[in-house]
């Protein structure tokens, strides 16, 4: 179901938070739930998938991640401000150690010319940690492959954070 890399991406992952004792959450928008779909794929990966949240619409991301209507308006779904409020949200409504979030616009259409087709904001965090973020730009590749592009993007993110 999901490519070789991703798989490859969410077994160190989950090997990484397993010795560790950590608990992820997921907050998605434009992958929908893959993130949580690629994590889940493995064999024994509840014991480190506390849950995901899927927050396509700007009331989800109020309403579930508690992320304020105010920065949405300011900045735009898509932006490194909400992925970084997505992610610090699913940590604070799950009883997970860490989260990730993912907000972009995948395409065929929705894109601007400050916000294009391909662009995508990823958010880790972590209890009593920095969150990190990364904007990627992948560019009008096609729905699904910015969608997959994206979850290797978050695995990648979370191992830097693990």
């Amino acid at each position: 179901m999901f490519s070789g890399n991703a798989t490859i991406l969410a077994k160190a992952f989950l090997k990484e938070a397993r010795e560790r004792g950590l608990h992820i959450a997921t907050a998605e928008s434009c992958t929908g739930g893959l993130i949580a779909g690629a994590l889940t794929s493995i064999p024994g990966s509840s014991d480190v998938v506390d849950r995901g949240f899927v927050v396509y619409t700007n009331a989800a991301k109020t309403d579930l991640l508690s992320v304020p209507k105010a920065l949405i308006k300011k900045h735009g779904a898509v932006s490194e401000e909400v992925a970084r409020a997505m992610a610090e949200g699913a940590l604070k409504n799950s009883a997970a150690e860490m989260s990730i979030s993912c907000t972009g616009i995948a395409g065929p259409s929705g894109g601007t010319r400050d916000k294009p087709v391909g662009l995508v904001h990823i958010a880790a965090a972590r209890k009593n940690e920095t969150t990190l973020s990364e904007e990627c730009r992948f560019g009008d590749i096609g729905r699904d492959a910015v969608r997959m592009k994206s979850v290797e993007a978050a695995l990648k993110l979370l191992l830097q954070l693990v």
